[in-house]
């Protein structure tokens, strides 16, 4: 988000000050605070012909690619009203408001901090035509869902999914980890390396990582054999990638040490078990690797996650620690 030169109430120009535990840009001359706020948008499951109304884009962000139907709320209008316009312009179909599917935030972008509101609608009119910044609107059965490249539609999807009671292929227990009811745990593969970068936009310092940086990322995952990178994948059709653990392998002459300095898991499925399984996942590579050490960094971490180190046994510091053998 943009930063101000000026107040826009006195017109003085801004400074910075400590306002609510945070640096912000603040007017010294009649006390204006600055904050900038997330921006609220609307998304629509538009449910019709027993799947889903996706559109595919046809400017940046995500041009030429799926997704939910949405847009921002304008200020003279209710978040309902606002889903119901975005799906008229965008898909050509006037819609009734089944019920609230659910709220989301993207402090990622793009482009900026938002707050996302999903609606289940049903069409009630209209003509299903791409329009807008839609070049093109059809329907996705629930088993041909292309990825969906903004986060936030990705996990509502997999929510509406999961309504649908979908038969999902028996769960295979893998050797990286025991399996839980709604996931398994897998190594990573090359076609996960777009879900993985974004998981990595949810871990706050990383918002700061420019395109080139990216790129050298996206490298290493591809590429470096002393990453160990493993995924939890919700059993669903299609599959959804819900989460994710990096491992650094480092060995010195006499011990050998893992290092977590990269762990994700999706806002919707966080306390459902997927973070812990993805521990005993690196903990079992630890073991085959035969190493003594696992470290977690958690200098970028929270509290809670910070809390959730400490209650699988690791120990405190800014590098958590536990014996592996």
């Amino acid at each position: 988000m943009s930063q101000l030169v000026y107040c826009p109430i006195c017109g003085h120009e801004l400074g910075e000050r400590e306002e609510g535990g945070r640096l912000r840009q603040a007017c010294p001359n009649c006390g204006y605070v600055h904050y900038l706020n997330p921006v609220p948008a609307v998304g629509i499951l538009i449910e019709m012909d027993g799947g889903l109304v996706l559109i595919r884009r046809g400017s940046p962000p995500h041009k030429d690619r799926w997704t939910l139907p949405s847009g921002f709320i304008e200020a003279d209008e209710s978040a309902e009203e606002a889903a119901a316009r975005e799906a008229e312009e965008e898909t050509g179909l006037k819609v009734d408001i089944i019920d609230l599917a659910g709220v989301n935030s993207f402090p990622e972008g793009p482009p900026m901090s938002g707050i996302m509101v999903f609606f289940r609608a049903r069409p009630v009119g209209g003509e299903l035509k791409g329009g807008d910044d839609a070049v093109e609107a059809r329907v996705f059965q629930p088993n041909e869902i292309p990825l969906i490249p903004f986060r936030t539609h990705r996990e509502a999807v997999a929510q509406w999914l999961g309504r649908q009671q979908l038969p999902a292929e028996a769960a295979k227990v893998s050797p990286e980890g025991r399996d839980q009811p709604g996931f398994v745990i897998r190594p990573a593969e090359a076609r996960d390396a777009h879900e993985i970068m974004a998981l990595l936009e949810l871990i706050p310092p990383n918002r700061a990582i420019t395109r080139d940086q990216w790129k050298h990322i996206d490298q290493r995952f591809r590429e470096t054999d002393g990453i160990k990178v493993f995924v939890a994948v919700a059993t669903q059709q299609p599959p959804l990638l819900i989460g994710f653990l990096a491992l650094s392998v480092v060995r010195s002459l006499t011990e050998g040490w893992g290092i977590i300095n990269d762990m994700a898991v999706l806002p919707t499925f966080q306390r459902r078990g997927v973070g812990a399984a993805l521990l005993e996942a690196a903990l079992r590579a630890a073991e085959r690797h035969n190493l003594n050490h696992l470290l977690v960094s958690v200098e970028r971490g929270n509290d809670r996650a910070r809390a959730f180190y400490a209650s699988l046994g690791f120990s405190q510091g800014n590098f958590m620690r536990i014996k592996v053998r």
